[in-house]
């Protein structure tokens, strides 16, 4: 994920769920897919509800991060301009630009006009660069006796296979090689075709599992880029695919996604539910942080269930948010992950939903700046809450109806902008 973009592989609480029915997804079109907007749709954003109560200012420095990728379209290059001379304090000023700049469309998805609202964020976890009592947990990058290939599906099911190594870490199918794969080792995962797994010999065996590498399989084997507190917060890290960890003299160390064991995903929120610890309404993050809280002596049982293991990699930069899918830092509460498909990257979408958990409004001017393989179609959005513990508590809950408008320059058509 170049630093890949901080893209949401799932939404946090479907990441711990991944339970059928869990929420209303709407429906995709099965072939190209319209802007699920219509010409009556579209309207100043004045007439949007609440605008006038909008902190307007958080939602303009958004649009500059957008504006490093958006400056270079023609259709936004005198806005991006304008945008770069506004006080952000001055809500006023701030607001007319919008209006005089933009046109609102009303996004739908057949004839609904509302759908699923998630949220994602970044954990902040408390570190060392040395392992001690207080850090022993290592946050482990890439193994280097870890090995790929890629096996066509069509091939899984054809007996012992041959491949020869074509370079560090990589194998290619070969009649003629001298390393033996037998895919009927190797966990299925219909997500994709490559299978990581480490040299026996002439065998390529499968990758150690989560339980295994928390055993301490692979000590020695992977570079330890820092060492943490506590495994559950790490655990949660590697849902995320991103976060911080404070390091003892204050300063922030950023990581990110640099590669995966081979296991498909296992959701522990599931296997808690299946097995009659907790209620599917208790299965969000919190609720399974509690349950460890009142059942440490189960917590490797737990964590093992999911076999699949995230290895990290040192990421450059500042204090500022990951890095979404448009490629610019992402705004805590003020960035939203979208299916580009119905949502342009870089533009505005005005949100209005609820609080996580409450009936309480949540409307506000967001920036569509990442995306996810879980966010499918015009009326589904995962919302950036930002990094740490509040972060993450407000995200893991987020399971709330909305609907968007999506703002275009005056002038340009949604299906031109797709």
């Amino acid at each position: 994920m170049k630093q890949t973009p901080f893209k949401k592989s799932w939404p946090l609480w479907l990441a711990l769920l991944a339970l059928a029915g869990c929420g209303t997804t709407p429906s995709v079109a099965p072939s190209r897919p319209s802007p699920g907007i219509s010409g009556a749709d579209s309207a100043s954003p004045s007439a949007l509800p609440a605008w006038n109560e909008q902190a307007i200012g958080d939602s303009l420095l958004g649009l500059r991060q957008s504006c490093r990728t958006l400056q270079k379209k023609p259709a936004w290059s005198a806005i991006c301009r304008e945008a770069g001379t506004l006080a952000d304090k001055d809500a006023d000023a701030v607001r007319r630009f919008f209006e005089n700049r933009f046109t609102a469309w009303k996004l739908r998805d057949g004839s609904r006009d509302s759908g699923l609202i998630t949220g994602y964020y970044e954990p902040l976890l408390n570190g060392s660069l040395n392992r001690s009592d207080r850090t022993p947990w290592p946050v482990y990058g890439a193994p280097r006796d870890m090995v790929s290939v890629d096996v066509p599906m069509s091939q899984r099911n054809r007996g012992v296979l041959r491949a020869k190594q074509t370079g560090p870490g990589r194998l290619a199918l070969a009649s003629g090689g001298n390393i033996e794969i037998n895919p009927a080792d190797f966990p299925a995962d219909p997500r994709g075709i490559r299978m990581k797994g480490r040299l026996s010999g002439s065998r390529l065996l499968p990758y150690f599992t989560r339980g295994q590498i928390n055993q301490g399989s692979i000590a020695g084997s992977a570079p330890v880029i820092a060492w943490v507190e506590d495994p559950v917060e790490l655990f949660f890290l590697q849902v995320q695919g991103s976060g911080r960890i404070q390091l003892d003299d204050g300063s922030f160390l950023h990581v990110g996604f640099a590669d995966q064991n081979g296991y498909p995903y296992q959701s522990i929120g599931k296997w808690l539910v299946d097995k009659g610890e907790m209620t599917l309404g208790q299965a969000s993050m919190q609720g399974i942080k509690d349950w460890l809280a009142k059942n440490p002596q189960r917590r490797d049982e737990l964590l093992a269930v999911n076999q699949s293991y995230i290895f990290f990699k040192q990421l450059p930069g500042d204090n500022g948010g990951p890095i979404g899918a448009l490629g610019v830092p992402l705004t805590g509460g003020y960035s939203i992950a979208v299916d580009p498909r119905y949502i342009p990257l870089g533009a505005p979408v005005y949100l209005s939903t609820t609080w996580p958990h409450s009936s309480e409004p949540l409307v506000r001017l967001v920036n569509a700046q990442d995306t996810g393989s879980a966010i499918k179609g015009a009326l589904r959005a995962d919302l950036f809450w930002g990094y740490g513990t509040e972060a993450g508590m407000y995200a893991g809950r987020m399971k709330q109806q909305g609907s968007m408008w999506l703002l275009l320059p005056k002038g340009m058509s949604p299906s031109a902008a797709l």
